[in-house]
């Protein structure tokens, strides 16, 4: 087992769910069926300040270098971009971290905390690009162009978790920690996604 092999295998267990986390549903489901500009930015806000938090956090008490090292370059970009997208709002963040940051406080060891990030940056590449798609339909191109470095950013933070995978995990228990932390996260995203749809009277599911 290696980080992009881990990744692989993630995508391929989680690929319904992942698929439907980046369906046009997707922005319906983040915002409470408020489809405008300041909740879907919003939505993004809060999952970069969750992420920025968690992180710091996760900085300061991993012991192991290479770990800490990502966790804290992690909050350094969450922050930053999290002030990108609060300039970019007409009013002020107020909504809480989605469940698919909540789901990242539940990890305590490396690999799993690093499995969790992975798992939290597929999410994000999937949601943010219904994201994105949401302000293209809008002829909003700024926001558009700005939603699109953060989900590269979340492409990115994909590729540096597994890197650090490597690192961190030194036997098949700590792979299987790191995989189970990944899954556990989508699926805590995914399970909110449905509950949300499902409140709101939509079917989760695709219609084909």
């Amino acid at each position: 087992m290696n980080g992009p092999t881990l990744v692989d295998g993630v995508r391929e267990d989680e690929r319904t769910e992942l698929d439907r986390l980046g369906s046009d549903k997707a922005m319906i489901a983040a915002t409470d069926a408020d489809l405008a500009a300041d909740p879907v930015l919003e939505h993004v806000a809060a999952t970069l300040a969750g992420l920025r938090e968690t992180c710091e956090e996760w900085a300061e008490t991993t012991d192991d270098a290479d770990a800490t090292a990502l966790f804290a370059a992690t909050a350094e970009a969450a922050d930053e971009e999290y002030g990108r997208v609060t300039a970019a709002m007409d009013g002020e963040p107020t909504g809480e971290p989605p469940a698919v940051v909540a789901a990242l406080g539940e990890f305590e060891e490396p690999p799993a905390r690093v499995g969790a990030l992975v798992g939290e940056a597929l999410v994000a590449e999937r949601t943010l690009l219904q994201a994105v798609n949401f302000f293209v339909n809008e002829a909003d191109e700024r926001r558009a162009d700005l939603l699109r470095d953060v989900r590269t950013a979340a492409k990115n933070r994909t590729d540096e978790a597994a890197a650090v995978l490597d690192s961190v995990c030194a036997d098949d228990a700590d792979w299987d920690e790191a995989e189970t932390a990944a899954v556990a996260v989508v699926d805590a995203a995914y399970a909110a996604y449905a509950d949300t749809l499902d409140a709101l009277g939509i079917d989760p599911k695709p219609v084909c």
